[in-house]
């Protein structure tokens, strides 16, 4: 099932994806996550999806990024596949909706899209096997990790090329009927194709990067680990429509503004 938060009437709401519509329903989504049958929720009023503003699903309070974890990525960067994950940060500052726009900051000439699955936690994690990781994950969703590049390449680290405000759209909801092992992955930007591959050719599948993150850090109910980017990175501009996707789950889809 597809869950989401959403605003309508100036209210915030939790809601289910069905025929099209949005049913609001008073459970939050880890309460939805675990519910078992449509029967035992509690349901309220159906909203065309088109009248309602979709929020990012969760608000975490962080968001753990896994750099250069397609083998086709590795690739057409000609570098080796990396021995243990590799991890950064986004600020949840930087998160916004499906539908919000990205603002292109003046600090940077080289804005690129990174179309990545993202993970949600269901409950506090730490030190978990791989065998156990997936009893961890709430859903799944989509997340754009937006980065200015020249910025990233200037200062030899990436914090600030990844953590300006709207730097981390995220959504449209989360899914939590979803198999993070063989699913296509894409991005177009006006509706070009740039970005096409398959979640099979991680170096790192999701439970081993969640085992791994907690054995670092712990991981709180609604975090978010977004699980790398396939080959195609590039660059956007001002007006651009940008569109990422990833099978069974939706399109998230965001224009680039300037303020």
């Amino acid at each position: 099932m597809k869950f989401l938060r959403y605003t309508t009437d100036n209210q915030k709401k939790n809601g289910i994806l069905i025929n099209g519509g949005v049913l609001e329903t008073s459970h939050s989504l880890m309460e939805v996550a675990y519910t078992l049958g449509m029967e035992n929720l509690e349901k309220k009023e159906v909203y065309p999806l088109e009248d309602v503003k979709i929020l990012p699903p969760v608000s975490p309070s962080k968001i753990i990024c896994i750099g250069l974890n397609y083998r086709d990525h590795a690739v057409e960067l000609n570098m080796d596949l990396p021995e243990e994950p590799i991890l950064f940060l986004k600020p949840a500052s930087s998160i916004i909706g499906h539908g919000d726009e990205i603002i292109y900051p003046p600090q940077s000439k080289q804005v690129d899209y990174e179309v990545e699955l993202a993970v949600i936690i269901s409950k506090k994690a730490k030190n978990v096997r791989t065998v156990d990781a997936l009893d961890y994950v709430a859903g799944y969703t989509i997340l754009n990790d937006i980065t200015a590049r020249d910025l990233q390449q200037k200062d030899g680290q990436w914090t600030r090329a990844k953590s300006f405000d709207t730097f981390c759209p995220l959504g449209p909801w989360m899914e939590n009927d979803f198999d993070p092992r063989n699913q296509k992955i894409s991005l177009s930007v006006n509706g070009e194709l740039r970005q096409e591959s398959n979640i099979k050719n991680m170096i790192f599948p999701v439970e081993e990067l969640l085992s791994f993150i907690s054995h670092i850090m712990t991981l709180n109910p609604g975090d978010v680990i977004a699980t790398g980017t396939p080959s195609g990175v590039g660059s956007l501009n001002v007006g651009d429509v940008v569109e990422a996707s990833v099978e069974e789950i939706g399109v998230l889809k965001n224009k680039i503004a300037r303020i």
